[in-house]
């Protein structure tokens, strides 16, 4: 089995390095999601840049996404759901919350370029992805969604907190896991839960 971690927006591979270091398994990927894109960055390119990388995989996927690496995983599963033996949301959404993203663009927009510079990508490229995730809901198709789910919470992540217990109700093979004083990125709060997530699955 192939253990696939799908970072979010604002991260790279690297933040996902003290999970990686805890896992039990040498069987890692963690895609850079921004690196292939070129000029033409959006929410279906990374999506189907990820679905090229690993169309011709013969072995389970075990795929973790965090934020935008959980919609991903999530999206990927419900279109390739033979490929994954098991998912792990982290900070997920199944309908993009429209007046969130917008907020969140308008946020980015008074933030200076050079706060992007860590992130992977561009301050104008980081707004362009946000807004083609507006119209993202997948709640129609997480019937399609037959292998087990492990979805997981920081305490402190009010904006996906609502999001994650629904999600949990909608996936009857799903468990969720709140982490006491965690914030949104879990990899970095938190990496001992996600890795002892994946280590026990």
């Amino acid at each position: 089995m192939k253990t696939v971690l799908l970072h979010g927006l604002g991260q790279t591979a690297q933040d996902w390095k003290e999970v990686v270091r805890q896992l039990s398994t040498s069987s890692v990927e963690c895609p850079e999601l921004f690196s292939s894109t070129g000029n033409e960055i959006s929410y279906s390119r990374i999506l189907a840049e990820l679905e090229q990388q690993y169309s011709n995989t013969t072995e389970p996927l075990y795929i973790c996404g965090l934020s935008l690496g959980a919609l991903l995983a999530l999206d990927f599963t419900i279109r390739h759901g033979d490929k994954v033996a098991s998912l792990v949301l982290v900070g997920a959404q199944y309908k993009v919350p429209t007046l969130l993203i917008d907020f969140q663009n308008f946020l980015f927009r008074c933030m200076p370029g050079k706060s992007f510079e860590n992130m992977g990508l561009s301050k104008i490229d980081t707004i362009k992805l946000s807004h083609s995730m507006r119209s993202l809901d997948f709640t129609s198709q997480l019937n399609r969604v037959t292998c087990p789910v492990a979805i997981v919470c920081g305490e402190k992540d009010r904006a996906n907190l609502k999001a994650s217990k629904k999600l949990n109700e909608l996936l009857p093979q799903a468990t969720l896991q709140i982490v006491p004083g965690a914030g949104h990125e879990i990899n970095k709060d938190a990496p001992e839960v996600i890795a002892d997530i994946l280590n026990n699955n």
